[in-house]
């Protein structure tokens, strides 16, 4: 017994010294270490306080598969009530009168789990799309193209000078963004400096530059668009070779930023101002450029001496939607008609993005002759919206379509002062997601939303024939926000 004791004694009191000898070796690493990281303070547990006791783990708000319970706990399908048809036709009729909404609406709202029509008013009816067309181009440009792919913006040596080749970056800017811009694009400034770099290199301390817009054809302007869309902000000429979307300043420079609610009239020739300012760049890396940019062609065989590329294209179809990006939707649509063997014009780049749908399996109404939807000319049936939307729920190769949907309250298109539909508040801020369209008489809203029972639904709202309230369908755009927010708010019994 008195052996026991003796070796119980000799074991606290080597563990005592171990634990010391620990104390004191952290102490002493602590002052070797640099000064902001020595004030890291030890956590210590308070004593005397009661013990917390974790509830269970909320449920999911529906399961991805099956009718039961997933392992981790979520409600079966069961557990979680399907709005009715009585109750969806009561909010609609309540918050999207004629009055309101104009004569000609259409709707769809499904049980995203099962697709089960939950109600629908001229759901197979072509609607003027405005800009949730994006869905469509966004689906195909990610299906066809892969998240991952890149735009690539060359220079390359021809004889007598260099060749300034557009490779259809959307994104493409001057300068860089500031820090806090996602995504970040890629510069005509670095590309500048790796230019000069090769060049001097070679011994060149002079050239002459020429630009190259031939990898698309056609008219820079779709089949209804007026110049107005132009000088009113929205769009430029459509082109391979183009910085800051064509956004000026009121000096009438590159605005070098990204800055959705510049509604400065853009310029009428992207890619010849996208090349002065990369001669500009030039000079200031010490190559002196000869005359002023001219039109070329660069050939097949041209070497290339720089380039730089975009960011991945599942950022770009995000910042697409946030920002119901016109001149990114356009470029996307032309790569989708490239890499389907079409002609990269608005018909080639309009076929190969229906084309795309088709083969995803959205049998619906659709008719395109533009990626953006700023055509009065483009048909889009609530149905063919909706179908996209459960596609790219379901497909992950084309999931950015669903990350980068604006959030109601928060963020893009539905924010505060973004849009027409920025004013959605209550229960839809941050569950609502969706994309917005208008143009002057068209207000159109199709997206994501969880219901006041837990239920995912998807929704197409379209008001094709709205009043025009100065411009703008303000009327009927707070009707279908009001319609969202209730879809949010009720389990519509």
């Amino acid at each position: 017994m008195r052996r026991n004791r003796a070796t119980r004694l000799t074991a606290l009191t080597t563990l005592a010294l171990v634990n010391v000898f620990t104390l004191t070796a952290a102490v002493a690493v602590a002052y070797m270490l640099p000064a902001r990281l020595a004030r890291l303070k030890i956590p210590v547990a308070a004593s005397g306080g009661p013990v917390i006791t974790a509830g269970p783990v909320l449920p999911a708000a529906f399961p991805l598969t099956g009718s039961s319970a997933s392992s981790g706990g979520g409600a079966s399908l069961s557990a979680v009530t399907l709005p009715t048809t009585a109750g969806l036709a009561s909010l609609i009729s309540s918050q999207m009168p004629a009055s309101q909404v104009g004569p000609n609406v259409g709707v769809l709202i499904t049980d995203a789990v099962t697709g089960k029509v939950l109600y629908s008013e001229k759901a197979n009816s072509p609607a003027t799309p405005a800009s949730t067309t994006k869905l469509v181009t966004g689906v195909a440009a990610l299906a066809v193209l892969g998240p991952q792919a890149r735009f690539t913006t060359s220079v390359k040596q021809v004889p007598g000078g260099v060749v300034l080749v557009g490779g259809g970056d959307p994104t493409l800017a001057v300068n860089g963004y500031p820090s806090s811009d996602y995504p970040q694009p890629a510069t005509l400034a670095s590309l500048a400096a790796k230019t000069a770099a090769a060049l001097k290199a070679a011994g060149h301390r002079s050239v002459q530059l020429g630009y190259d817009t031939s990898l698309y054809s056609g008219p820079g302007l779709a089949p209804g668009w007026s110049s107005s869309l132009v000088t009113t902000g929205n769009v430029t000429p459509i082109t391979s070779l183009e910085a800051d979307q064509g956004r000026l300043t009121t000096a009438g420079r590159l605005q070098d930023s990204d800055d959705p609610t510049n509604y400065n009239a853009r310029t009428t020739d992207p890619a010849g101002l996208t090349a002065q300012a990369f001669a500009g760049l030039l000079g200031a890396d010490g190559i002196t450029v000869s005359g002023s940019p001219r039109p070329a062609t660069a050939g097949a065989g041209a070497a290339t001496i720089a380039q730089v590329s975009s960011p991945v294209l599942s950022s770009i179809v995000e910042q697409m939607l946030q920002e119901s990006n016109n001149v990114i939707a356009e470029n996307l649509a032309r790569h989708v008609a490239i890499a389907t063997g079409r002609p990269a014009s608005f018909s080639g780049g309009a076929a190969a993005v229906m084309a795309e749908i088709r083969r995803l399996g959205v049998t619906s109404p659709i008719s395109l002759v533009d990626g953006s939807g700023l055509s009065p000319q483009d048909g889009i049936a609530p149905a063919t919206l909706v179908a996209v939307l459960a596609a790219a729920a379901r497909e992950p190769r084309v999931r950015a379509v669903i990350s980068g949907l604006p959030v109601a309250g928060f963020s893009g298109t539905l924010s505060a002062g973004n849009s027409v539909f920025g004013g959605m508040s209550g229960m839809a801020r941050g569950v609502v997601r969706a994309k917005t369209g208008n143009l002057a008489s068209v207000a159109d809203l199709a997206g994501l939303v969880v219901d006041n029972s837990g239920r995912l639904l998807i929704f197409a709202l379209m008001a094709s024939r709205a009043a025009n309230d100065g411009g703008v369908p303000v009327t009927a755009a707070n009707a279908i926000d009001a319609t969202a927010a209730g879809l949010a708010a009720c389990g519509c019994q």
